[in-house]
């Protein structure tokens, strides 16, 4: 058994770690890009939404390096995602290449049914011992790689040199991959964290209003928050702009919810998006369609400056969220915009559209005095 599995955002790193933990061969697929999308593109229906369409290209470049096993999880309600290991599967078999296509999620809400699925994919030479050691260390790997990403939020806006900042970023993200203890993951985020202060320092004297950029709540369907590739860059585009960033779903957070039925809470939970969202959406729409409605009304409370609503085409929870997020903005008075991906979408519409609305966003705190525009610098504060 050869296991693969989607790319999405920095998932890798954690797949990664629990199969080799469990010493079973496993394949990375290579970093989504045009290539992966145009592979799969060929292959999917027209109206096929953007992350089935680089699920399948994930597969075919792991195919190549002689992958045989999927490795996805699963979904509910009015969203595709549910069907995505069948369809993929067929459509993958009618290609050509037969692969066997593993489902992580609890069959109608029954932990033992995901066991079982773990117990398949663990193998024999596993004990359960070490298939819960593997789960544990791989779930606070997952925790630490959001924790990462969190404090990069935050040092974008604010480091003098955008390319450092990126580069702290890619080599923790290379010393989580790599290590393969507690300890190695503690140091990895503490080195970060001692990367930042050592780059404030470099700053002689801040602005004075370096510890107050413009914030933006990043909310949505997760493959198209979590995956650089398909957001076009949106978090690391928006920290160029002097906005710090906060997103509605962390991993560790998803995973901890959905897979493992709130076992594990993980970084940022995602438990309290349904209360937030009950007097605008008060019912499950599939998907994260009423958790991204619940993240809008806590990024308003919060008072965040602004909102990013980004989802593929056709995205049927995703568009039912819309539908309700003016009323969040009359509610709270709080500038949301809504950005949709396909195939088509290219990264210098994007970049205008994150541009003029930055620019809507500055207006208001420059008039008060607070802030500054985005071609000052900015200097590194607290978290």
């Amino acid at each position: 058994m050869k296991v693969t599995f989607p790319h999405m955002g920095n998932a890798w790193i954690v797949i990664q770690t629990l199969f080799e933990s469990l010493n079973v061969e496993v394949v990375v697929p290579p970093t989504n890009s045009k290539r992966t999308l145009n592979l799969g593109t060929r292959l999917s229906p027209e109206s096929a939404c953007l992350p089935l369409k680089l699920n399948l290209g994930n597969y075919i470049e792991a195919a190549d390096e002689g992958a045989d096993t999927i490795v996805i999880t699963g979904g509910i309600g009015p969203c595709r995602f549910g069907y995505y290991g069948e369809m993929e599967r067929q459509i993958l078999q009618s290609a050509g290449y037969n692969y066997d296509v593993v489902t992580l999620e609890p069959p109608n809400g029954s932990l033992l049914g995901l066991a079982k699925r773990i117990r398949y994919l663990a193998g024999t030479n596993n004990s359960w011992a070490q298939i819960i050691k593997a789960l544990r260390f791989a779930y606070l790997k997952s925790v630490a790689l959001d924790q990462v990403e969190d404090l990069i939020h935050a040092a974008r806006p604010r480091l003098p040199n955008s390319m450092e900042t990126e580069k702290i970023y890619e080599d923790a993200k290379k010393l989580l991959a790599q290590t393969m203890t507690v300890k190695g993951v503690q140091e990895t985020v503490r080195w970060v964290k001692e990367s930042i202060r050592e780059s404030q320092e470099k700053v002689d004297t801040p602005s004075e209003g370096f510890n107050k950029p413009l914030r933006i709540g990043i909310i949505g369907e997760i493959y198209t928050i979590l995956d650089p590739y398909t957001s076009l860059g949106l978090e690391e585009e928006l920290g160029r702009l002097g906005v710090e960033v906060d997103r509605s779903i962390y991993l560790s957070g998803w995973v901890g919810n959905h897979v493992f039925q709130g076992l594990a809470p993980g970084y940022r939970s995602i438990k309290s998006y349904p209360g937030h969202a009950k007097p605008f959406l008060p019912h499950f729409v599939g998907g994260h369609g009423q958790e991204t409605v619940g993240a809008a009304v806590k990024f308003a409370r919060e008072g965040f400056d602004g909102i990013i609503q980004i989802f593929p085409l056709s995205c049927m929870p995703e568009i039912v969220a819309a539908s309700v997020l003016p009323r969040v903005q009359e509610a709270y008075k709080v500038p949301i915009m809504t950005l949709i991906v396909d195939e088509h979408t290219g990264q210098a519409g994007m970049q205008t559209r994150l541009e003029a609305f930055v620019d809507l966003l500055e207006r208001p705190r420059l008039q008060r005095g607070i802030g500054q525009t985005r071609g000052e610098v900015f200097g590194v504060g607290g978290r």
